[in-house]
């Protein structure tokens, strides 16, 4: 019995535009959440001096997050939702879409 979907991700060779700075890092996490047709309940974010930023969305299947190094063109980024595990492809799918990365590894986790 699947309850849920957890991705785990490592992007390499992304943007450093993409990734340095809260607004942008935001309105990208903010976008592939409700394209997902995840129920949001709240977000944080925190911009890293000189660059580099952390944030969660907190949805009601669960969880989004995101931690950039712009340093070494890195995100490390983890979807998990109960419920419909195909939110959780087509989040990771757009994020794809996003960061365009120019490789990357995930691991694909069925819950329960």
């Amino acid at each position: 019995m699947v309850v849920g979907r957890h991705i785990i991700a490592e992007l390499y060779g992304v943007k450093k535009d993409l990734i340095s700075y809260e607004d942008k890092v935001r309105e990208i996490l903010e976008e592939v959440t409700e394209k997902a047709k995840f129920n949001k309940i709240g977000s944080m974010y925190k911009q890293f001096q000189p660059y580099g930023v952390t944030g969660v969305i907190l949805v009601e299947e669960s969880h989004v997050s995101i931690h950039t190094w712009p340093e070494y063109e890195l995100v490390n980024l983890d979807v998990f939702t109960c419920g419909e595990v195909s939110k959780v492809d087509k989040a990771f799918e757009l994020f794809l879409e996003k960061f365009k990365p120019t490789s990357y590894k995930h691991q694909v986790i069925d819950r329960g």
